[in-house]
């Protein structure tokens, strides 16, 4: 039953290679193994039925039935135990799939998008085994019979550059897909078929290429004969308009085709000869070129006028970084208008629940310790950050969404990268700080689109220098109470213009550590740029709802929850635990206070910094809550009073100023700090990740006190 490194025969297998709804025997037991005695135990002898159940979510263990009793390994110990007489369960009994379809194609194919359209909401997202590189699982329906569609990273070629790239050609030649999609741009025909020729040279699967944006391709006066592109490539092709629906039930047919062949169609054979195996880059290029000039007719109409015109709009010398700051001031000045209502409007739901929880612990005699800290610790946090988090998130993403769905974020790379480069980094890490307006994390694990590791590694140590979703709401408070005084349309306008300006400075101090980074612990030179700007199209303002508010909203608002909630138990802890006649939250207060005051703050505002680190929506609640000596969490109340209540405990102008300044700059947030270690594979870069902007910060607010004091 047991053995080391023993070759399968035809009808001999281990354990771990059983799928749901499998049986098999087991065999003969090497009883020298010291797994064995434990399994004798448990009945597992030769001869003996067994069934595999179950896996866990993530996949392993692995439950097994033998004897009646369900029995959890992990694969490596299943991988140990030899079977025979194995009997498959049709994956239709299994509730599976008809066949696995991997999507491929180049980025900006509108691949993703005939992804949704063919799948619907039947997707999730996870991550490739082994790699951090996510990937998009979904299922379709077509006559009766349900498929899987995995939607591979885009890639430009079959030899690898980056971690999506890698993932996307693993998945391709190594991978267990039943047939593989190409989608291709009906409008650059030429540049995808170099991708096109390498999979069908090395994938052996069925394969349908899929002429996507076929709107596009007639504006720009381009006609792709379907016929003759299927003849000379000996594979199906099938036209589509994903973006409208045009086309989806003929790929969901062919797709579904696909994977009832079992031979691939004999014009693909004669292309994946021996001869055309070793055909050299050069060679496929020549190829692509001799296909389009075949297949491809230019029609006199056509041209790419539009996004000529747009790009002097957004790319010009002078007007593009004032389109870009300004379509800024706007998306922020929007996001706080917009969420200040709501905001509100979801605290007060959760007053109204929090007085229901308590009426109910109370009838149940709960104690006053177990209410304190379930209600007034974990419940009241949870219920702050929600309120405070989700309505600039919700309104942020969607716009955040829709400037990238338009095709304006890569000009946003395109117009900095010089910059980037003069300071050894990349352009592309110009997206990742847009990332991190929303969420530092996301901006961290969005740097894997840069190809170079030091490059990528820059990015990811500087990125929580770009202020978070999380942090907006402290700075247009801060800003509210001691900067623009003023309310009404003119107020809002002059909070979000502040905070443009408070961006520069972190784009300035993110391209100055950058540049420190790679004169000393980062050597190196500036690598090669190579960024695709996609063509401009109208957003699917319907899709981009749905996705920001499942794939961004929700799983950010996810994680910073489920790390608030034992934050407000800790807070709660602090301010209830008494050493002496001070609580644990006042005496770490007056340890912190001499640092503090060195940095224009005190010792209050350091220690909310500290206890806000799993989220900073709950910064103002912790400071206004010891400076009233309380043990819970209290409702700020209007603007008005909690400004009252800072000046009373010595604030002024400067250090409204400090505090906005080291929120800029200080340590990121757990979620992110775990993100970097993940991400760059180790501890000390996440250490680094933290000491960088807080000696920063430290910096900058040393130099305001000072200049300060020295000025009064």
């Amino acid at each position: 039953m047991l053995q080391e490194n023993k070759e399968h025969t035809q009808d001999r297998y281990t354990l771990d290679q059983l799928a749901q709804g499998d049986r098999a025997i087991l065999c003969h037991p090497d009883q020298g193994h010291p797994l064995f005695e434990r399994l004798l135990d448990l009945g597992w002898t030769q001869g003996t039925p067994v069934e595999c159940v179950r896996e866990s979510p993530l996949g392993d263990p692995v439950a097994y039935v033998v004897r009646g009793s369900v029995i959890a390994l992990r694969r490596q110990d299943a991988r140990l135990i030899e079977i025979e007489q194995v009997q498959r369960v049709p994956r239709t009994e299994k509730g599976k799939s008809k066949g696995v379809i991997a999507l491929a194609g180049n980025p900006n194919v509108g691949k993703s998008t005939l992804f949704n359209a063919l799948t619907g909401l039947h997707q999730h997202t996870g991550n490739w085994t082994g790699k951090t590189v996510s990937c998009a699982k979904g299922r379709f329906r077509h006559a009766g019979e349900s498929y899987t569609l995995i939607d591979l990273p885009g890639m430009y070629s079959m030899h690898p550059h980056a971690a999506e790239e890698q993932a996307a050609y693993d998945a391709l030649v190594n991978g267990d897909a039943d047939a593989v999609g190409i989608v291709c741009d009906a409008g650059v025909l030429e540049r995808n078929l170099i991708l096109t020729l390498q999979i069908l040279q090395l994938v052996a699967c069925p394969v349908l290429i899929i002429l996507n944006l076929q709107d596009e391709a007639r504006r720009r006066g381009v006609r792709v004969s379907v016929e003759k592109l299927q003849e000379m490539l000996g594979v199906p092709v099938v036209a589509a308009e994903a973006r409208s629906g045009k086309g989806i039930e003929h790929v969901s047919a062919a797709l579904a085709d696909l994977c009832r062949e079992k031979q691939m169609p004999e014009g693909r054979q004669r292309l994946l000869s021996p001869n055309a195996q070793q055909l050299s880059a050069e060679m496929i290029s020549q190829l692509a070129r001799d296909i389009a000039s075949q297949v491809c007719e230019q029609l006199p109409s056509g041209g790419d006028g539009r996004d000529r015109k747009l790009d002097r709009i957004f790319t010009g010398r002078l007007v593009g970084f004032v389109t870009m700051l300004g379509l800024l001031a706007v998306l922020l000045w929007i996001t706080m208008v917009g969420a200040n209502g709501i905001s509100d409007h979801i605290m007060a739901l959760f007053s109204w629940l929090e007085g229901l929880f308590y009426t109910w612990m109370t009838a149940i005699g709960a104690p006053e310790w177990l209410i304190g800290s379930l209600l007034y610790g974990v419940f009241r946090t949870v219920g702050w950050v929600v309120s405070v988090m989700l309505p600039p998130m919700a309104i942020f993403f969607p716009l955040f969404t829709i400037l990238e769905d338009f095709g304006y974020l890569p000009r946003i790379a395109f117009n900095l990268d010089r910059g980037f480069c003069r300071c050894r980094a990349c352009g592309k890490q110009a997206l990742t700080m847009c990332m991190g307006l929303g969420c530092n994390a996301v901006g961290v694990t969005g740097c894997r689109i840069i190809d170079s590791p030091r490059e990528r590694l820059i990015a990811m140590l500087t990125n929580s220098m770009m202020p978070c979703n999380g942090r907006f709401p402290t700075l247009i408070a801060l800003i509210g109470m001691f900067v623009i005084t003023s309310g009404g349309v003119w107020g809002s306008l002059g909070s979000a213009l502040t905070i443009v300006c408070g961006l520069l400075l972190c784009v300035g101090v993110t391209l100055f550590c950058s540049r420190l980074l790679s004169m000393t612990l980062l050597r190196g030179e500036a690598s090669s740029f190579v960024l695709e700007l996609p063509p401009y199209r109208i957003p699917r303002v319907g899709q981009v709802l749905v996705r920001s508010a499942l794939d961004r909203t929700l799983f950010v608002l996810g994680r910073a929850v489920a790390v608030a909630a034992p934050a407000g138990l800790l807070l709660w802890l602090l301010a209830n635990i008494h050493v002496g006649d001070i609580t644990l939250l006042a005496a770490a207060s007056s340890f912190l206070d001499p640092v503090g005051r060195a940095l224009g703050m005190d010792g209050v505002i350091l220690l909310a910094f500290v206890l806000a680190l799993p989220a900073k929506e709950i910064f103002v609640p912790i400071i206004v809550m010891i400076y009233r000596a309380g043990a819970v969490l209290e409702p700020m109340g209007s603007i008005a009073g909690v400004r009252d209540i800072l000046v009373a405990q010595g604030w002024t102008t400067t250090t409204a100023i400090c505090v906005m300044l080291f929120l800029l700059f200080h340590w990121p947030c757990g979620t992110t700090i775990w993100t970097i270690k993940k991400e760059s594979g180790g501890w000390r870069w996440a250490i680094l990740g933290v000491l960088l902007p807080t000696l920063v910060g430290a910096l900058l607010c040393f130099t305001v006190a000072s200049l300060s004091r020295l000025l009064t």
